[in-house]
């Protein structure tokens, strides 16, 4: 007896098993695709370098944002003092060669009590180890000794720096000559739009009132206005852009996304400067709002 075709019953049963089959294969490749999707743009944010650069003329020099942090606030000393621009690439170059412009907390065999920026001793003056810790305590006192020096702006980096801190290695600060004369340059506000942060994207909301405050720690008091994540401070012309830069210089620890003076733009998104419509005589700072 040849044998009997499958019933309609169970036919429909196996056409049932397979559409299932394909169903979850499916859904498999989606839910797969997708997760490798969203690893990959994981990857490509973890990927991001984050640097700061200024380029002034046809020189370009890098440093991380931290590092990039600390050169604003020791340029935005020099410019609430009133000090040439000079002033401000003599302490970045120093703070390079002392700390990588970085607030450490220990010294070298040579200084073992050194510490901060400037690795500066108390056992030397220059304050108890809290402040000298403190970055804007170390800047103002390094500006103290340094305008006490006849001339310091016409002498060389290296002279002018030995002088004040009186280092065991008193030609290293010529090595770092062109990096804290083209980061001074921008952060003093002398060459508009020379500093650019390749940044990851925010990792929580901002505060505009703690960029406010922050700022004017550093500038003196510049009218801050706020609405929403916006905020809105008094700075015109070379205090402007000095202002302006050292937004973009904290963007990463303050959680800004766009910085705009003066009719240019810097964006967090795609970096650089571009074209835009500003107010005259005042910098405008958006922070990161809170994530749906």
């Amino acid at each position: 007896m040849p044998p009997r075709s499958p019933s309609a019953a169970v036919r429909r049963q196996r056409r049932r098993l397979r559409t299932g089959a394909m169903l979850a294969a499916l859904v498999a490749v989606v839910v797969g695709g997708t997760a490798l999707a969203v690893r990959q743009l994981d990857d490509s944010e973890v990927l991001i370098r984050e640097r700061c650069s200024a380029t002034v003329g046809a020189d370009t020099f890098e440093l991380t944002p931290e590092q990039a942090g600390n050169a604003a606030l020791i340029a935005g000393v020099a410019v609430s003092r009133g000090l040439p621009a000079r002033a401000a690439s003599i302490a970045i170059a120093t703070a390079i060669q002392e700390s990588r412009l970085e607030n450490i907390d220990y010294g070298d065999t040579a200084g073992p009590d050194s510490r901060g920026l400037f690795q500066q001793r108390p056992s030397q003056g220059w304050g108890t180890e809290e402040q000298i810790m403190t970055p804007l305590y170390a800047a103002g006192a390094f500006y103290d000794a340094l305008v006490k020096i006849p001339g310091y702006g016409t002498l060389p980096i290296t002279e002018a720096a030995q002088t004040v801190q009186r280092s065991a290695y008193p030609t290293a600060y010529a090595d770092h000559e062109p990096e804290g004369r083209a980061f001074a340059s921008a952060l003093t506000g002398q060459s508009p739009a020379a500093l650019d942060c390749t940044l990851r994207d925010p990792s929580a909301a901002g505060e505009p009132l703690a960029v406010s405050t922050a700022a004017e720690e550093v500038f003196g008091p510049l009218g801050g206005t706020v609405d929403g994540t916006r905020l809105t401070l008094d700075a015109a012309e070379t205090r402007g852009w000095a202002v302006a830069q050292w937004a973009v210089a904290n963007a990463s620890a303050l959680q800004i996304t766009s910085v705009a003076f003066s009719g240019l733009e810097w964006g967090r998104a795609d970096g650089g400067w571009s074209s835009a419509t500003t107010e005259t005589g005042t910098v405008t700072i958006t922070v990161a709002g809170v994530s749906p």
